[in-house]
């Protein structure tokens, strides 16, 4: 079952008046299933602090549309279902930082899952060539809440907004002091640790899984920076 099908049939059992009613419901809804509950969760997620960002710096522009239907490869006839959310929470008087509280919530001991989210919000900030002054305040502090800090927010935002002249080392949260032998270990471990298979397990849909194969392949990126710095 997709999870736009799953969404459908969510969306169909629960009475929908609020965005912010919606998240609570999923919460609740799929307490013993934490698979669907990571998924479906997830997708909202998306969802929500998309349609708030897009307000951010105060323009929809035509390529942010396009960036949130790349992440969201949706089925013509699934939209429906992914339009009712996405302007529900346009309309909603809850602020997003309400949203990335209950959000934070949902994936307590989900980490990768909050900062994949991060990564999709930031492939649509940069859609239009430029992520805007309120669009960055928006994502600091939505990585504050998610309590993605330091050098690992760092990392992220490097993925985005230096994906070829940020620092290889810190992107791969590595110490440019380290031995040869002990960085091709870290890297390989990264591999694995990233691999869009784990990223499918631990309970991101199937649908979304473009964001773990961007992610793996910077990773590559910076290795081979890395590699062609040192002469490996």
């Amino acid at each position: 079952m997709s999870i736009w099908t799953q969404l459908g049939e969510f969306l169909s059992g629960i009475a929908v008046d609020a965005f912010s009613s919606v998240i609570e419901a999923v919460r609740t809804v799929f307490e013993g299933d934490p698979e669907t509950r990571r998924q479906v969760g997830f997708s909202v997620a998306m969802i929500a602090l998309s349609a708030k960002m897009a307000k951010a710096d105060g323009v929809v522009t035509e390529d942010e549309i396009k960036a949130f239907q790349q992440i969201f490869d949706i089925p013509n006839d699934e939209f429906n279902h992914v339009s009712k959310l996405y302007n529900l929470a346009k309309q909603d008087v809850a602020g997003y930082h309400a949203y990335a509280k209950r959000i934070r919530r949902l994936f307590p001991e989900d980490p990768f899952i909050l900062e994949d989210v991060m990564n999709g919000l930031f492939h649509i900030a940069k859609a239009d060539g430029l992520v805007h002054e309120n669009e960055m305040l928006f994502m600091d502090d939505i990585a504050e809440i998610f309590d993605i800090k330091g050098r690992e927010y760092e990392r992220i935002r490097l993925r985005h907004m230096e994906p070829e002249g940020g620092n290889p080392y810190i992107f791969l949260d590595a110490d440019r002091s380290w031995e040869d032998d002990k960085l091709k270990s870290h890297y390989r471990n990264l591999i694995k640790e990233n691999h869009p298979d784990r990223f499918i397990a631990s309970g991101l849909p199937a649908e979304f899984v473009s964001i773990a194969n961007d992610r793996l392949a910077q990773i590559n990126e910076a290795w081979a920076s890395i590699k062609l710095e040192r002469g490996l």
